[in-house]
């Protein structure tokens, strides 16, 4: 799925995919709008490709207070209507279903996905409802979906309207994975490139924002962007930089 210059194994592509590669410069580092243009270059499959940003950060994913994790709002979303469950009761289901959830509910939800069912994209809890939803762990937790107060999906009644809100226009949670890389998209490469360069400022300055307290030396070590298809160019870091201020 992902095309990094952060030291994988060679993959085997084919012919398009070769041809698409005699756009990368190895050599340099491409600013933003330079990778973006290069991208779409680039994109060659039949479907809408997803614009993905790639970074290699400077921590150690073994150190707990060196963790990067958060929640970046997209102002021009993914190009993708985001399904919302919101885990509530009493009033409280209400309030989902007016800010716009997808599916509320409580003990009935819990037992459609236990017997299988994930037809949505984000989950949401109020506080109340995560001793119940803790069973669902093992389900929700390898598929990316369980509520998490630190990704800012358990919260009050009163925030409903404000998450599911966020969630549905674009919403994009990242976290450190254990070489101590961030995968996330940033849109469809039929977006604009003005849209697409609002969502990567958008994406870079909260992960800025999430620097841990441990981190030390260079933050952001190396970026990559490219389609989902597509090789990936590297990008120079302190433009991307400049983009997000």
């Amino acid at each position: 799925m992902t095309h990094t210059n952060f030291g994988e194994l060679p993959r085997k592509h084919g012919k398009r995919y070769g041809e698409a590669s005699k756009l990368v410069d190895k050599s340099r580092a491409y600013s933003p709008e330079e990778a973006i243009d290069l991208a779409k270059k680039a994109s060659y499959a039949k479907f809408d490709e997803t614009v993905e940003l790639h970074l290699k950060m400077g921590v150690n994913p073994r150190s707990a207070d060196q963790q990067v994790r958060g929640v970046a709002l997209l102002p021009n979303g993914l190009g993708k209507k985001k399904r919302v469950l919101v885990f509530a009761q009493g009033e409280a289901i209400k309030l989902a279903e007016e800010a716009g959830a997808d599916y509320a509910g409580a003990d009935e939800l819990i037992k459609q996905i236990e017997s299988g069912w994930l037809e949505f994209d984000v989950s949401i809890a109020t506080p109340d409802m995560m001793s119940k939803v803790a069973k669902l762990g093992r389900i929700l937790g390898r598929r990316g979906l369980m509520p998490n107060p630190k990704s800012g999906t358990v919260v009050s009644p009163q925030d409903l309207h404000r998450v599911v809100s966020e969630a549905r226009k674009g919403r994009s949670e990242f976290r450190l994975d254990r070489t101590a890389i961030i995968h996330l998209p940033i849109g469809k490469i039929s977006f604009a490139k003005d849209k697409l360069l609002e969502n990567l400022a958008a994406v870079v300055e909260a992960i800025v924002k999430a620097k841990p307290s441990g981190a030390k030396g260079q933050y952001i070590r190396s970026a990559s962007l490219c389609s989902s298809m597509g090789p990936g160019f590297k990008l120079n870091i302190e433009s991307m930089l400049v983009l997000a201020r």
